[in-house]
């Protein structure tokens, strides 16, 4: 019976043993699954509502980016502006492209929505604040914010090239004005509002003559040789994608005889544009692509002084020194010729979720700061002491060339170090690699200046 007891023991145990050997396996696979299932979810309950113009909305697909977002736990909830948000709520982040309604003359109802749901929710992460897109909707504002970045980072490889606000029609006095802004022939013409199918309709002024084809108001920038190869860079949070376009080929320096030529920057800069204002056949000097530590501290700095992260920035290299010059900057591109920018802009909408909310930025003197407006009509322009032309900028009126200019050349260790090509033409980085931070007293200045104010998230 001792013996009997004793096998049956052993039986029990090395049932038990079985048992336990054939569960461990099966709790070790709940733990994976748990595991993922964690992963996958960890943002379940979150809700970011969405506006986006119908022709926007297919262009990017955007339906589908809701079923990958539905995948990691987020509801992406398509907003109707023509009922108040709070019945659409709550939200924990907005993303929006809402340029049209903000152009709208007079009083738009359902930006005022979204606007009401903001200020009673200053918890709500906007992508991107509206006072931000303001800016960046006025060419003149965003050049002056390209300018500050350049006074401030003092980094030879960076260069604003000279621009001024025409806002009535040519004079006696105009060219003195472009001297005094440090504008030299040929220059460009461009609409101030950096929006819509009229913002990519620009002209070529090449002389005094041709003076009488400019159309105010608009905002005149230095035309750079550049080899006819434009930059485009597509920021998403912290990471960035550069694509390469044609662009317009060199043109001599200084006056010609030419006429004005008139031209759709959309058109010129597309993926298979090939005409004769594109031609390359009188490439000469610098061509090379943009260095990835200018290209990263330019991105942070617009980040950090406006708050945003859904942009894009057209830069340029000079032909002659090398310099990089932004030339415009986009609110919510296109993102056209980003492979992966549903992903990218999923993991960055993760992190905002994720992140800790930011302290208060320190409060702005209210004596320059503008309270926010609704359209780019009601926005009062920089101050300007002619009449008809607004300074780029009012302050540190000493040297207005050289404070406002691109540098004519290089120091020969500098074009030493940054002679080296590559043969590829996309490119996808982090911007968080050899950027100087920007200090706040900076920032504030900046955003003072230009008389707008990015809402803190």
């Amino acid at each position: 019976m001792v013996v009997a007891g004793r096998r049956a023991g052993r039986c029990l145990v090395s049932c038990f043993r079985r048992s336990f050997g054939l569960l461990r396996p099966a709790c070790n696979i709940w733990r994976r699954v748990a595991g993922v299932s964690k992963m996958q979810t960890f943002l379940r309950g979150r809700r970011v509502g969405f506006w986006l113009s119908e022709k926007k909305m297919k262009k990017l697909n955007f339906l589908a980016f809701a079923d990958m977002c539905r995948r990691r736990g987020i509801e992406l909830v398509q907003l109707d502006l023509g009922r108040p948000l709070e019945d659409q709520g709550p939200l924990d982040a907005i993303i929006h492209k809402l340029t049209d309604l903000m152009l709208e003359s007079g009083h738009n109802q359902g930006l005022q929505r979204v606007q009401d749901y903001i200020d009673a929710h200053p918890e709500t992460i906007v992508l991107d604040p509206l006072p931000a897109i303001r800016t960046l909707l006025d060419r003149s504002r965003s050049y002056q914010l390209v300018h500050h970045i350049e006074q401030h980072m003092k980094d030879e490889r960076i260069c604003s090239p000279p621009f001024m606000l025409l806002e009535e029609p040519c004079g006696p006095h105009t060219l003195e004005q472009i001297n005094t802004h440090g504008l030299t022939f040929p220059f460009i013409c461009k609409t101030r509002v950096a929006h819509g199918t009229n913002s990519h309709e620009m002209a070529i002024i090449f002389s005094a003559e041709g003076l009488s084809a400019v159309r105010p108001p608009c905002v005149c920038q230095s035309f750079i040789n550049h080899n006819a190869v434009l930059h485009k860079v597509f920021v998403i949070g912290d990471t960035h994608t550069v694509v390469q376009r044609p662009s317009l080929k060199n043109f001599p320096s200084g006056p010609t005889e030419r006429e004005a030529i008139f031209f759709n920057s959309h058109n010129v800069s597309k993926p298979e544009s090939s005409s004769d204002l594109t031609s390359r056949e009188n490439v000469e000097g610098v061509s090379e692509p943009p260095s990835e530590d200018v290209i990263g501290a330019l991105c942070r700095a617009l980040r950090e002084l406006l708050g945003v992260s859904l942009f894009g920035i057209d830069v340029i290299i000079n032909n002659q020194t090398g310099q990089h010059a932004i030339i415009d900057i986009n609110a919510f591109p296109g993102y056209e010729g980003v492979p992966e920018f549903f992903s990218e802009l999923l993991n960055h909408i993760t992190s905002v979720l994720q992140a800790p909310p930011p302290k208060a930025p320190p409060p702005s003197p209210p004596e320059t700061i503008a309270p926010p407006t609704s359209s780019l009509a009601t926005i009062a322009p920089p101050p300007s002491p002619p009449p008809t032309v607004a300074r780029a900028n009012q302050q540190e009126e000493v040297e207005p060339v050289k404070r406002l200019g691109c540098s004519p050349a290089l120091s020969p260790s500098f074009q030493h170090t940054h002679t080296h090509t590559h043969s590829h033409t996309h490119s996808h980085t982090h911007t968080h690699t050899h950027t100087p931070t920007i200090p706040p007293n900076f920032q504030q200045h900046c955003v003072a200046s230009i008389a707008t104010k990015a809402s803190s998230q």
